[in-house]
């Protein structure tokens, strides 16, 4: 019973960092652009969020729970996994360094997996590599694609095109939202399927409060330091068209029971509309230090996975 309860805390804990920690993914480009005030941001944010963790994430959250490991996980274990994706993503925040929170997970899963002798399905698991691979290159054809069509929308004067794509920009960040929710809930809550503590419903709700109250507690740092225009120099259109190819792409893969990386599909996507305006609008140097992490996360999440499970094993006799 104890150890149930100290599962639920780390995955709300690791709920409530992932909530912080994707605030400026979702929202870091309306509040740039003062489309939207900061409470105003944060607000609808954790709404949205808690919607499509608690009403949309129920494909993935069985995909992540009973499709990665064949083999029968118990509770400490899973701790362990949850443990190690809530102290790096934790650290990747703290360090601003977009990371993907769903493939430190999976590696996690596969490290503790691998080290505790359970079954590892290694066919979804590269199912899953070759979306998070696609993810970004599809995000930027269509990043440049939308760029482009938004730079040929008629529009009646300066000032009305404005307050349009300003609030255009508000309702893709909302979309993006209840996107990352019903996306990566299941980073928090899918051991609770394996573990056989809850059903999806449950697990996307209490999920989904996590990822609220961190969006509402530490989103404000993050967002006022967001560095989503380090990347390009980005308008409005350009803005607008990256958030609304980042929501497409992962809600997509959502649909389908998959589950991309938020970060990756908006970097994509922005280097999308970047190439729409020039190549030389994109800082190569800061996109160099983002794929980094991405392979750093993945790989420590395994790493730190495996030998928390071996020790567990080991010493303890799991």
């Amino acid at each position: 019973m104890l150890a149930t309860i100290v599962l639920v805390l780390t995955a709300l804990a690791f709920a409530w960092s992932m909530g912080a920690h994707y605030t400026g993914a979702c929202m870091g480009m309306p509040y740039a652009t003062k489309s939207i005030a900061l409470r105003p941001a944060l607000g609808l944010m954790a709404a949205m969020t808690l919607i499509g963790a608690a009403f949309l994430s129920h494909k993935v959250l069985v995909h992540v729970g009973h499709g990665i490991l064949t083999g029968q996980l118990l509770v400490i274990p899973a701790i362990i996994v949850i443990g190690v994706a809530f102290l790096l993503t934790t650290a990747f925040t703290q360090l601003r360094i977009p990371t993907s929170t769903i493939q430190i997970l999976i590696f996690a899963l596969g490290g503790a997996g691998l080290a505790l002798g359970l079954g590892i399905n290694w066919l979804a698991i590269l199912h899953l590599v070759v979306l998070w691979v696609l993810a970004p290159f599809i995000a930027c054809g269509l990043g440049f694609l939308f760029t482009k069509l938004f730079d040929h929308v008629p529009w009646s004067n300066a000032s009305e095109s404005a307050r349009l794509i300003g609030q255009a920009l508000v309702l893709v960040g909302g979309v993006a939202s209840l996107t990352m929710g019903a996306n990566d809930v299941s980073n928090a809550t899918a051991v609770f399927l394996t573990v056989h503590f809850s059903g999806p419903l449950l697990a996307g709700l209490i999920g989904g409060l996590g990822l609220a109250v961190g969006i509402l507690t530490w989103g404000r740092p993050i967002l006022e330091r967001v560095a989503g225009f380090d990347v390009v120099k980005m308008d409005m259109k350009m803005a607008t068209a990256a958030q609304l190819v980042q929501a497409l792409v992962v809600l997509t893969a959502v649909a389908f029971g998959y589950f991309t990386s938020m970060n990756q599909a908006l970097i994509g996507a922005m280097a999308g509309t970047g190439l729409a305006r020039g190549r030389q609008t994109i800082d190569r140097k800061v996109m160099f230090g983002i794929g980094r992490g991405w392979i750093i996360g993945p790989g420590a999440g395994f790493i730190l996975a495996y030998v928390g499970a071996w020790v567990y094993r080991a010493i303890l006799g799991g």
